[in-house]
């Protein structure tokens, strides 16, 4: 059985469960959705009939956020032959079975968060310990299709993380759906990682929503050199009109802030966010907002997206809506104004030292979480100590 993944971390987690359970399974594709935006949903379709016309004897199995979020449009396609809803997909059971939608209710349901310590063909391990979202953001479909916040109790953390360096894995990342909120403490969770998994390198964090991010979480930064100077927000929008309209949690100043802060503890620190362009009633003054904001706290790794109505989320509702156009327009200016400062940040690279982590042959990331390119005969899955030589296409190009 072979799966395709779309989306986030979460998904990579769950579709290594999914390849395990599963892999005596022959003629299978699973497709593990994405429903963030219409356009990943758009994307997860073309993909199911580009491979059935490619493989017309394959079995096509939908799985994920997408799936659970309206899985009859899935069931239609005539490429499909089974969909599963999130809850579903973690169990083996129903992959054998013969009902075609097998979608249980996740809004009143308690996520088991699976033990996975090995992902094939990754160098990093990434560690599940969230689950849900108990907040409201006025454009998210995320509690809808992935229930309430849940946490991996601590102790069994640990545990699986002591399994995956013996695994081999010199680098963890902590993911969760909503990682701040995960109910044990975050920050007490991670010092533990930090000071009780022997032989762990490098220990990442996934997406922080800026409102959760504790004093505690910012001191370690400063702390433990094996947390890595790279902290990625959910921040969205730098107009606090568009903030509250999302319900978002955060201001502007929240994310200052906290950038500030983490800056002090730790100054070679990077950051990157997440953000939406065009959201409803967001003017160009507002837009311009969040323009400022990246350069104020000098954001250099952004994911940003047009936005994306979604059912069932009272954005769809707001007024005045941002033509798509002008959506995109503003997504590519700070896509453009990221990238700039992405290439001004690498030239500041250039001569000093970094560490490696080789993903694939002749290139890694380091601890920054910048690409960089090493030699093509340094091993995959090892550290190599490297000088950054100069800056080619986006990529730091580094010597050993």
């Amino acid at each position: 059985m072979k799966v395709i993944t779309f989306g986030c971390r979460i998904n990579t987690y769950e579709s290594a469960l999914m390849s395990k359970f599963a892999d005596d399974m022959d003629n299978v594709i699973v497709i593990n959705t994405c429903a963030v935006t219409a356009e990943a949903e758009r994307q997860c379709r073309q993909t199911i009939r580009k491979l059935k016309k490619e493989n017309p004897s394959v079995r096509i199995f939908v799985a994920g956020c997408a799936a659970q979020l309206n899985p009859d449009a899935y069931l239609s396609m005539p490429e499909v032959d089974k969909v599963l809803g999130n809850l579903d997909k973690l169990k083996k059971e129903n992959f054998t079975c013969p009902d075609k939608k097998i979608v249980s209710d996740v809004m009143h349901t308690d996520f088991d968060i699976p033990t996975v310590t090995e992902f094939d063909g990754k160098t990093r391990a990434f560690l599940q310990v969230q689950q849900g979202c108990n907040h409201h953001c006025t454009f998210c479909v995320v509690h809808f299709v992935r229930g309430r916040n849940k946490g991996v109790e601590p102790d069994r953390v640990i545990k699986q993380a002591k399994q995956m360096v013996k695994n081999g894995y010199c680098e963890i990342v902590l993911t969760g759906v909503d990682l701040t909120s995960y109910p044990y403490d975050l920050a007490d969770l991670t010092e533990r990682l930090l000071t009780e998994v022997d032989g762990l390198k490098r220990l990442r964090l996934g997406s922080l929503d800026p409102a959760g991010v504790s004093e505690k979480m910012i001191s370690l930064f400063g702390r433990y050199e094996n947390l890595m100077p790279h902290v990625h927000f959910s921040t969205q929008a730098g107009s606090n009109d568009v903030l509250k309209k999302m319900a978002r949690r955060h201001t502007r100043e929240d994310v200052l802030r906290v950038v500030d802060d983490l800056r002090k503890v730790r100054p070679d620190i990077v950051f990157g966010s997440d953000f939406i362009t065009g959201f409803p009633t967001e003017t160009e003054e507002m837009f311009n907002q969040t323009m400022d904001l990246v350069k104020q706290t000098g954001m250099i790794l952004l994911h940003v997206f047009p936005f994306s109505e979604r059912p069932l989320t009272p954005s769809v509702k707001l007024t005045p809506v941002v033509p798509m156009e002008i959506r995109r327009q503003r997504a590519a200016l700070l896509r453009e104004l990221g990238k700039n400062q992405l290439d001004a940040y690498l030239k500041t690279q250039v001569g000093k030292k970094s560490v490696v982590l080789v993903e694939k042959k002749g290139f890694g990331f380091n601890e920054h979480y910048i690409h960089t390119a090493v030699d093509e005969n340094a091993p995959v899955g090892r550290f190599v100590e490297i000088v950054n030589k100069e800056v080619k296409d986006g990529t730091l190009v580094g010597k050993d």
